[in-house]
């Protein structure tokens, strides 16, 4: 009965290791927009992230960032093709937290 208790308890530390690597981090989202939209957009991330409240900034990405594409390529056309692929996709989640936590409203200031 020990030997099964410690197997189940074992199996939830491990599963919860497992699953905190899969959440979102504002300091990813950081650096992804440093290197990926900074030069597109002419704005260093305090000026970016400043431009919405939190709950603006969730509006923008709901589902899957459809708002938050739709107005940053008509804002800025030279970074339509990062907000349309591949990596985008990718780094979203990690960009939205970046966004979320600077947002002007957090009181944060990222340091870029």
């Amino acid at each position: 009965m020990k030997k099964v208790i410690g197997l189940v308890i074992s199996a939830f530390f491990i599963l919860g290791l497992m699953s905190t690597s899969a959440f979102a981090d504002s300091a990813k989202g950081q650096k992804y927009y440093l290197k990926y939209m900074k030069n597109d957009s002419g704005m260093n991330g305090a000026k970016f992230a400043t431009q919405h409240t939190q709950a603006e900034w969730k509006a923008l990405f709901e589902g899957k960032g459809e708002k938050f594409i739709a107005e940053y390529s008509k804002k800025f056309p030279a970074l339509e093709g990062f907000l349309k692929g591949d990596k985008f996709e990718k780094f979203m989640p990690d960009i939205k937290d970046f966004c979320l936590e600077f947002a002007s409203d957090s009181g944060n200031v990222p340091s870029c």
